[in-house]
C-alpha cells in the first residue's frame, strides 16, 4: 500500500464494481518452514536477546543523528524458522526519558510506515523538545529503528541508486497498448534486479518475520511489555504483532490505519487507496478554488483541474528545467492527498509556474541524487515486503480489467498506484497467505487507533475492521479531515487523548470517541 514518509472514504464506492480474481498461479508458503516452527524460533530468539541486552553508544556518520542519541544493535533470525542459522544485525536508535526516574514508564518503540521508512529519527522529537511530544518524552525512552532490510539493517536494492532518479518521466496515465507493453517491461526488470541484487534476504522480507523482531527488541532493550507507537504502515505491523504477541503488548497506538483483512492485502488494497485519493484530491482543488484571489488558478475544482492539466501537458512537451515531466508532476503532487498542511506551498508552486515562473517546480519537484540510495532502498523494501506478504494476481489481464475500470472514476493516482506495485505480479520469490489479524480473550489490553475520516493513503473503514478484530480497542476519528498522520499534529484534541493513553492508561468509556478538525489551511 503506498505510503510516503510515514507511503475520504466516499471515494471507496468506485470499488463495488470491481472484480478481483484471484492469482493465476497458486499462492504459496514458503518451503523453509512453517509458522509453528518460526514461532518457536521466535520465542526462543527473544529469550536469548533478553539474557544479550543491547550496548548503547555513538551512532554511525551515516544515520546523521547527534551524540545525544545513542544507537545500539539487536541480533535476529534471518529465517526464525531456523533460529541458529544467518543472523541480521537491525540498528536501533534511543534516547531517555527526559522526566525524573520517577516518571519513566518504559521504552516507545516506533515505526513510520513504508513498508520501507527508518525510524532512527524518531528520538529526534525528545531532543529537539517537540513540544507536542514534551510529556510522554518525560515518561518513555523513545527508540527508533531500522527494519530489516532498511537503512542500516542489512539494506537491501532492487537497481542502480543512479536509475532510480533518472528524470523526467513519463506521464503515469498509459497513452495505449505500446505505452502499457513498455510499463510491463519496466515491471519485470525491476522485480529481476531485486532478484539479482537481493534475491538471498527477499523470501526473509515479511510483516510476520519484523513483527518478531520487534518482540527480540523488546526483549534485549529488557521490556516485558511492548509499548509501540506505528503511523500507516506501521499500523499493520503493530497489528500483526497484536495478533501473534497479544500477552506481550502494553500500549499500543496505531495512527492512520490499514485495513487488516487478508482479503485486502495487499493488492486490493492498493485499489482502495487509489480510490481514496480521488476524494481528498478533489478536497485540494476545492481549497485551492476558494482562494483564487490569492493563486489564479481557478474558481472551481473543475477549472483547477484544467489548470493542472495543462501543465502535465506542457511538462510532457517541455520538461521544466529539462528533468521534471508529467512524473515528477504527479509524485510532487501526490502529497496534497496525504497532507493537507502541503496545501498552500503546492498551490503557490503551480501558480508561480502558470504566471511564467518555472524556477519553485523545478525546486519542489527535481529529483535529489543525495537521497538516491536513501529512495532507493525504500522502495525496493516497500516492493519486497508487499510482495512477499500476500498473493498477486499474475496475469496483465487482471490489472488492466480493474485499474482501467477504476481509473474511470478515479484518475489521479490509479495508474501511478498500479505501476508502482506491477512487480509484484512478476515476483520470483514466494508470496505468503497474509495472517488472520485476530485476537481472542483478555490477553491484549485496550489499543488506541486514530484515523481520520478523509484519510485517503489508509483509508477510514480499515480503522473500522481493525477495531472489530481487536476486543477493546478504542478508535479515536479525527472529523471531516484527511491528513495522513494524526497523533501529535496540530489537533490539541487528539493529542490530549493519546498523551491520557500513553501516560495512565485512559482510554474511557466511549469506545468511539471523536475530535472536531484540525484548522484547514491558510493560504
Amino acid at each position: 500500500m503506498r505510503s510516503i514518509a510515514l507511503y475520504g472514504v466516499a471515494g471507496t464506492l468506485a470499488l463495488s464494481t470491481l472484480a478481483v480474481t484471484p492469482p493465476g498461479s497458486a499462492a504459496m508458503e514458503p518451503p523453509h518452514g512453517d509458522r509453528v516452527s518460526e514461532a518457536r524460533g521466535a520465542n526462543l530468539a527473544a529469550e536469548r536477546a533478553g539474557r544479550a541486552g543491547v550496548t548503547f553508544g555513538k551512532c554511525a556518520t551515516a544515520t546523521r543523528l547527534p551524540a545525544s542519541v545513542r544507537c545500539g544493535t539487536v541480533s535476529v533470525p534471518l529465517d526464525y524458522a531456523r533460529p541458529d542459522g544467518e543472523r541480521l544485525d537491525l540498528v536501533i536508535s534511543r534516547v531517555s526519558a527526559t522526566g525524573p526516574a520517577g516518571e519513566r514508564q518504559g521504552v516507545l518503540l516506533y515505526n513510520p510506515g513504508g513498508p520501507g521508512g527508518s525510524g532512527l529519527y524518531f528520538p529526534l522529537f525528545s531532543v529537539m523538545r517537540v513540544k507536542e511530544y514534551a510529556k510522554v518524552a518525560r515518561a518513555y525512552d523513545f527508540v527508533g529503528f531500522d527494519p530489516r532490510g532498511v537503512g542500516q539493517s542489512a539494506p537491501i536494492s532492487c537497481q542502480a541508486p543512479a536509475d532510480s532518479v533518472k528524470a523526467p518521466t513519463r506521464d503515469p496515465r498509459p497513452t495505449g497498448e505500446r505505452d502499457k507493453q513498455d510499463r510491463i517491461a519496466d515491471a519485470k526488470a525491476y522485480a529481476e534486479g531485486c532478484e539479482r541484487r537481493s534475491g538471498h534476504l527477499l523470501p526473509y522480507l515479511t510483516s510476520l518475520n519484523s513483527a518478531r523482531d520487534l518482540d527480540v527488541m523488546r526483549a534485549a532493550l529488557g521490556e516485558r511489555g511492548l509499548n509501540f507507537y506505528g503511523a500507516s504502515y506501521g499500523t499493520y505491523l503493530g497489528a500483526v504483532y497484536a495478533t501473534l504477541f497479544p500477552g506481550h503488548v502494553r500500549r499500543m497506538v496505531l495512527d492512520s490505519v490499514v485495513d487488516p483483512d487478508p482479503r485486502q492485502i495487499w493488492y486490493r488494497a492498493n485499489l482502495v487507496q487509489s480510490a481514496a485519493f480521488e476524494a481528498r484530491w478533489a478536497d485540494w482543488r476545492d481549497w485551492v478554488a476558494r482562494h483564487d484571489a490569492v493563486y489564479h488558478l481557478g474558481t472551481d475544482r473543475g477549472q483547477v483541474q484544467d489548470t493542472y492539466d495543462a501543465v502535465r501537458t506542457g511538462l510532457a512537451v517541455r520538461p521544466a528545467g529539462g528533468v521534471v515531466g508529467p512524473g515528477q508532476l504527479q509524485s510532487t503532487y501526490l502529497g496534497a492527498g496525504y497532507y493537507d498542511d502541503t496545501w498552500p506551498g503546492l498551490a503557490a508552486v503551480l501558480s508561480a509556474y502558470v504566471h511564467g515562473n518555472p524556477a519553485p517546480l523545478i525546486a519542489e519537484a527535481s529529483p535529489d541524487p543525495a537521497r538516491a540510495v536513501q529512495n532507493e532502498n525504500g522502495n525496493a523494501v516497500y516492493t519486497a515486503v508487499e510482495c512477499a506478504d500476500s498473493p498477486w494476481p499474475r496475469d496483465w489481464f487482471t490489472w488492466d480489467r480493474d485499474n482501467t475500470e477504476l481509473a474511470r472514476t478515479a484518475p489521479f493516482e490509479t495508474w501511478d498506484n498500479a505501476w508502482m506495485n506491477l512487480p509484484c505480479a512478476f515476483w520470483k520469490g514466494p508470496h505468503r497467505q497474509p495472517l488472520e489479524v485476530r485476537v481472542f480473550g483478555p490477553k491484549l489490553p485496550p489499543v488506541l487507533l486514530v484515523s481520520a475520516e478523509r484519510d485517503a493513503a489508509t483509508p477510514y473503514q480499515g480503522a473500522v475492521e481493525l477495531q472489530r478484530r481487536l476486543p477493546g480497542s478504542v478508535l479515536l476519528t479525527e472529523r471531516q479531515s484527511g491528513s495522513h498522520g494524526v497523533v501529535y499534529g496540530p489537533n490539541t484534541c487528539v493529542n490530549q487523548q493519546v498523551d491520557a493513553y500513553l501516560l495512565r492508561g485512559r482510554t474511557g468509556t466511549d469506545r468511539t470517541p471523536t475530535c472536531g478538525p484540525h484548522p484547514e489551511p491558510k493560504p
